[in-house]
């Protein structure tokens, strides 16, 4: 059991012939992707749709068949452990609108663009395993 848990997505949308992908930075500069804390009688799905339009302004379709995690040590809660499950979300004819209370800036990037600015290996993990999932 963990003592913390979040859900999430790796957001993305069609642009022709090219998928691009919605990064949150993070006050500190950090890039990954919309996420936050599940709340009480909520599902894991319910969770990450109501991060992102709370994030980035989005009412995306989670796709079926896509679920990643990340387990980590919280090293400034006393080695709390947490949880992120993510799933993939997709939108289109929307614009990103994003918090600026929780974030610094939310871009839309390509696969490749992305994975230079994710700075965690885990996150550059699940954005593979998203592109290898839309792509297949």
């Amino acid at each position: 059991m963990f003592d913390e848990k979040s859900c999430g997505a790796v957001v993305f949308t069609r642009t022709g012939d090219e998928i691009q992908y919605v990064l949150a930075q993070s006050p500190g500069g950090i890039y990954g992707f919309p996420k936050g804390h599940m709340e009480e009688g909520e599902t894991e799905r319910q969770t990450a749709l109501r991060e992102i339009f709370e994030e980035v302004g989005l009412t995306p379709t989670l796709l079926d068949g896509f679920r990643e995690t990340e387990e980590y040590t919280l090293r400034e809660k006393n080695g709390a452990s947490k949880q992120v499950v993510y799933f993939l979300a997709e939108f289109s004819n929307q614009p990103i609108a994003f918090q600026e209370k929780e974030l610094r800036a939310a871009p839309l990037v390509s696969y490749e663009t992305a994975m230079q600015l994710l700075q965690h290996e885990s996150s550059r993990r699940i954005l593979t395993k998203a592109q290898q999932f839309l792509i297949k």
